[in-house]
C-alpha cells in the first residue's frame, strides 16, 4: 500500500514545485509530474500511473482539476481505482474515497453529473424539435461538409460517451479481465462476467468484451498484456481453472454458491451432468490448490 501523488501543470514554463511539495508533505513516496493541458486526453504519465496502481494504493492530488478534465472524467478515474481496490484523495477538496464522508461527497458529485447529463439531453431534444419546426436540417454542419476538425471532435465525443458506458459496468468486468487474462481464454472470462450479472442485465458477447478491453488498454487503464493470446490448456485442467477463478473473485463464496454460479454459466460437471454438487466443487478446488491456482 502506497500513497502516490500526481502533479500537473499546463505548460513547461509553469512550476510544479508547490504541488510536489504539498504531495510529499501529505505522505506521497512517489510523485508523478506531467506537463499537459487539462483538456488533453493524451496524458501518458497519468495513463502509466493508473495502469500500475495496485490494491490498497491511494492516488493523491492537490486539487481535482489537476487530475480530471471534467466531472465525468473524474468519476471515471475513481471508478477505475475502486475496481482495482485503490483509493483517491484530493488535498484541497472534501474527497477521500477511503472515508465515509468522502464517499458521500462522491455520490453527490455523481448525482450532479447525472443531472447535468439529463439537462443536456433535454435541451438537445428541445433544440432539435424547434429546428425541425422551422425547417432547418439537424446535425453538425461541419460533419455534413466533411470538415476534418469537426470529424475529429465528433469522434472524440463518441469515444468519450463509449468510455462512460464502459465505466458504469467496469466493476463487473475489469477485475476479472485483469485477474485472468491472458491465462484464460476470452470465452471463459466472458462466462465468468455474465454469471455475475443480474437477470435483467443484457449478457456480454466476446466482441463487446474485446472492444471494451481494447478501449481501456488505449486509455492506459489496462496493460496491453491482457490482449495476448491465451495458452493452450489441457481439457481436464479447464474446470479447476474456472472454479479457482470463481473462488478468487469471491473468497467468501460457499461450495453451493460455486455450484450455482457454474449452473448459471451452463458449465457441465466432469461427468457431463448439468446439476452440480458441493462435493464435486470441493474436489476441483483441491485440485486447483495442488495446481497452484489458489
Amino acid at each position: 500500500m502506497a500513497n502516490i501523488g500526481y502533479a500537473r501543470v499546463s505548460t513547461e514554463e509553469q512550476n510544479s514545485g508547490p504541488q510536489r511539495e504539498a504531495l510529499i508533505a501529505a505522505g506521497c513516496g512517489i510523485v508523478h509530474e506531467e506537463y499537459a493541458s487539462g483538456g488533453n486526453r493524451t496524458r501518458p504519465v497519468l495513463s502509466r500511473l493508473l495502469a500500475g496502481i495496485e490494491r490498497g494504493d491511494t492516488l493523491i492530488v492537490v486539487r481535482i482539476d489537476r487530475l480530471a478534465r471534467s466531472l465525468a472524467h473524474l468519476l471515471q478515474i475513481i471508478d477505475m481505482l475502486e475496481a482495482r481496490g485503490a483509493f483517491f484523495r484530493s488535498l484541497s477538496d472534501p474527497i477521500d474515497t477511503a472515508s465515509p464522508q468522502g464517499k458521500f461527497t462522491l455520490q453527490v458529485l455523481g448525482a450532479a453529473a447525472e443531472f447535468e447529463r439529463a439537462l443536456i439531453r433535454e435541451r438537445t431534444k428541445a433544440g432539435l424539435q424547434s429546428a425541425r419546426a422551422k425547417g432547418r436540417i439537424g446535425g453538425n454542419p461541419g460533419l455534413r461538409a466533411g470538415d476534418p476538425a469537426a470529424i475529429r471532435k465528433a469522434t472524440a465525443a463518441r469515444a468519450e460517451a463509449h468510455l462512460d458506458k464502459l465505466n458504469a459496468a467496469a466493476p463487473h468486468w475489469v477485475p476479472l479481465v485483469r485477474r485472468h487474462r491472458p491465462q484464460m481464454p476470452w470465452e471463459d472470462v466472458l462466462r465468468l462476467i455474465n454469471a455475475q450479472l443480474a437477470s435483467e442485465e443484457k449478457p456480454w458477447r466476446v466482441e463487446r468484451l474485446m472492444r471494451a478491453v481494447r478501449a481501456y488498454v488505449r486509455e492506459g487503464f489496462l496493460p496491453a498484456t491482457v490482449l495476448l493470446r491465451a495458452p493452450r490448456q489441457k481439457s481436464d485442467d479447464r474446470l479447476p481453472v474456472i472454479v479457482a477463478a470463481i473462488k478468487g473473485a469471491d473468497p467468501a463464496i460457499t461450495l453451493q454458491g460455486i455450484c450455482d454460479r457454474l449452473e448459471v454459466m451452463r458449465e457441465r460437471t466432469p461427468r457431463g451432468r448439468v446439476k452440480w454438487q458441493p462435493s464435486s466443487v470441493k474436489m476441483l478446488l483441491e485440485r486447483a490448490s495442488r495446481m497452484g491456482l489458489l
